[in-house]
């Protein structure tokens, strides 16, 4: 048995004011809005601006003070930084250094960086956890925060069509003695055997961006769709299923299902699977679309923000990434 048990403290969410609609992106691609709407579930978009400093960063700053808020406590108390990005700021430093600069933190908190890309704040929670489970840290700011729209091939309605901007902050802490807020389950994993099914090629060690391939497919994001589709499905059906055998518990006793938010159709799949009422999953894909590690936090930052979840609530969260890597965390909030 732990000797403590972690709590949500505080949440927070910041998406770029910029919304590019389905409408729009016809525009560049050959596309339609029915056509979006019917194989994804996507109605709009954020897109970010970097000269408002709207980078990995600084969307975080702007999320993170909220959570803050939210938690009761200020950026010093931060013991560790746990930095979600599939798109960092630079290759180096490290955006959650960066982060720790713009929110003002002087303490020396360790910041980290973690890139398994959609799965990527799922990891950093389930790292947290353990972490403040054993005693180490008491304060841990998980951050999820992408910028997938300068990697997206705008000529590829296949995955420009998929990808938004965004960022999720959440908190964590030790639970009160007492109260009933803790993980009650989690899972990590990865199937490097259909890596290639979703990667972005260039600009690492491998393949460096050179004089010869700046402007080509190597920068962009690069997607085999339906073999995406059918492991996010197969392989979020499984970590919950694990997760809810290790927990001796059912579907039934879960309040919310927050997945990722990929595409809609993959939500319904995987609620088919349960026969979980839709109207119990936390979607906001319509707007937002695939905002990668970010989707989780900020879905689940929006429900405890208009009252849906509520405190001693269940929740299940989910999510699949590039790698491909999956995750999920069973918890009461």
């Amino acid at each position: 048995m732990s000797a403590y048990q972690t709590k949500i403290l505080g949440t927070g969410h910041y998406v770029p004011p910029r919304i590019m609609t389905n409408d729009e992106v016809s525009k560049l691609v050959d596309t339609s809005h029915q056509w979006i709407v019917e194989r994804t579930g996507i109605h709009e978009r954020r897109i970010a601006d970097p000269k408002a400093g709207d980078i990995p960063s600084g969307m975080a700053m702007k999320a993170a003070q909220k959570a803050f808020e939210a938690a009761g406590i200020q950026p010093n108390d931060v013991e560790l930084i746990l930095f979600s990005t599939t798109f960092p700021d630079m290759f180096f430093p490290n955006t959650a250094t960066q982060l720790q600069l713009k929110l003002g933190i002087t303490n020396g908190c360790g910041c980290l960086d973690i890139n398994a890309a959609c799965t990527g704040w799922v990891y950093g929670f389930t790292l947290a956890d353990g972490l403040i489970r054993s005693g180490m840290y008491k304060t841990i700011m998980v951050v999820g925060a992408e910028m997938t729209s300068g990697f997206n091939n705008w000529n590829d309605r296949n995955t420009c069509i998929l990808f938004g901007d965004g960022c999720g902050v959440t908190i964590l802490g030790r639970a009160p003695a007492g109260e009933a807020s803790g993980v009650i389950a989690h899972v990590l994993g990865a199937d490097a055997t259909k890596g290639e099914h979703l990667m972005l090629r260039g600009g690492g060690a491998a393949v460096p961006i050179t004089a010869e391939n700046v402007g080509t497919d190597v920068q962009c994001v690069v997607m085999d769709g339906k073999e995406v589709f059918k492991s996010a499905v197969k392989t979020m059906a499984a970590h919950c299923e694990q997760m809810l055998s290790e927990a001796h518990m059912t579907m039934e006793q879960v309040d919310w299902f927050i997945p990722h938010q990929a595409n809609l159709r993959i939500i319904e799949a995987v609620a088919n699977r349960f026969n979980f009422p839709l109207d119990k999953a936390v979607v906001n894909v319509e707007r937002f679309a695939n905002t990668s590690s970010a989707t989780v936090p900020i879905a689940m930052d929006e429900a405890i923000r208009d009252g849906r979840i509520k405190r001693g609530q269940t929740l299940m969260l989910a999510a699949f990434g590039a790698g491909l890597t999956s995750g999920g965390v069973l918890l009461k909030y």
